[in-house]
């Protein structure tokens, strides 16, 4: 990324990466939040692992369609691959129901698990019975404000605090004056805290628009209710890419002049940002993510290693991409890995 540009600054990360992250695609296709999806890449990396094979979960709140978790999943590939890991990957939207199957990781007696904690409470039992069984538990996207509490080793993410305080400040720089900032999925910590963050640094007025994430046709309609009734929101700010470019459609439709930003890239927003349709996107790298949760585990049983030294979380984002970093950065997005 160009680091010249003050809008396409890094937010510096509090723990810095030890290694080199290799981007070798697994070859495995990815899904969308199959509730107990079991795949293991068939694509051996260079330098792959000669240590005995290991058997990793990785659980995640991915709801159907949600094309941010195929990345974090290539990614978990990538390194499973390298490391001879067997990976299980399964998700689930219901914080209920993901804690069911972190409860069938364990039955499995898997090495290791993965996993997000977009409702940590709904987790914090299950997790603990990892633990009592010996199973090394690391956090990953969601819960960068809990994972110590619930015992986690270690966790691989952005501070959506952080984050959402950068993207607030960004909107000072961009003029803008009233601000909606749209949640998909009510009750995920990690939503509410980056709304919390713009919120925070952001000098003009920001409204919080919960919308139903899993029906997009409903988000639509929902987004261009409130512009067309409030003209003087003049920025739209979504969690997620499929949301930003569905946003696009709504303020066509409500004749309404409020720019877009948001969260999190996939290869077609990257296009959107070219072509100035999206004016910028907050990248966690979630590739990176999904490599380094399960990475960690590997290195944890076979060379006793605690990434971040347990104490600090190792973070991926938050930097900005735009146009003048965006044609780089698409580059990866095509391939999706960024």
């Amino acid at each position: 990324m160009d680091s010249s540009s003050p809008r396409s600054r890094r937010i510096a990360p509090v723990v810095a990466m030890a290694a080199a992250v290799a981007l070798t695609l697994a070859g495995c296709s990815s899904s969308s939040g199959g509730k107990k999806a079991e795949e293991t890449a068939d694509g051996a990396s260079a330098g792959k692992a000669s240590t005995p094979q290991m058997t990793v979960a990785l659980v995640t709140h991915q709801s159907p369609g949600d094309t941010f978790w195929d990345i974090v999943r290539k990614g978990a590939e990538a390194a499973a691959a390298k490391d001879n890991v067997k990976l299980i990957y399964s998700a689930d939207p219901n914080a209920g129901n993901q804690s069911n199957l972190v409860q069938n990781a364990i039955d499995q007696k898997v090495d290791g698990i993965a996993v997000t904690l977009a409702k940590p409470d709904a987790l914090k039992d299950v997790v603990a019975k990892a633990k009592a069984a010996n199973i090394p538990v690391v956090g990953l996207n969601s819960g960068v404000s809990e994972w110590q509490k619930l015992g986690l080793m270690e966790f691989f993410g952005q501070d959506e605090t952080v984050a959402g305080e950068a993207l607030g400040k960004r909107l000072n720089e961009e003029g803008a004056k009233k601000a909606v900032c749209v949640i998909q999925e009510q009750g995920n910590i990690g939503l509410t805290q980056r709304c919390d963050g713009v919120k925070k640094t952001f000098s003009g007025t920001t409204e919080v628009l919960n919308v139903n994430g899993t029906d997009m046709p409903s988000v639509k309609s929902t987004i261009t209710a409130k512009l067309t009734q409030d003209k003087a929101i003049d920025y739209v700010v979504t969690l997620g890419a499929p949301f930003a470019l569905t946003a696009v459609q709504s303020a066509s439709d409500a004749g309404s002049k409020a720019k877009i930003a948001t969260f999190d890239l996939n290869k077609d927003l990257t296009g959107a940002i070219s072509k100035g349709t999206i004016q910028f996107a907050v990248d966690q790298q979630p590739y990176l993510q999904g490599y380094l949760a399960i990475d960690s585990l590997w290195l944890y049983k076979n060379n006793g290693n605690y990434m971040g030294g347990g104490e600090q979380p190792v973070l991926t984002g938050p930097a900005f991409v735009d146009k003048t970093n965006v044609d780089t950065v698409a580059a990866f997005a095509a391939k999706g890995t960024r």
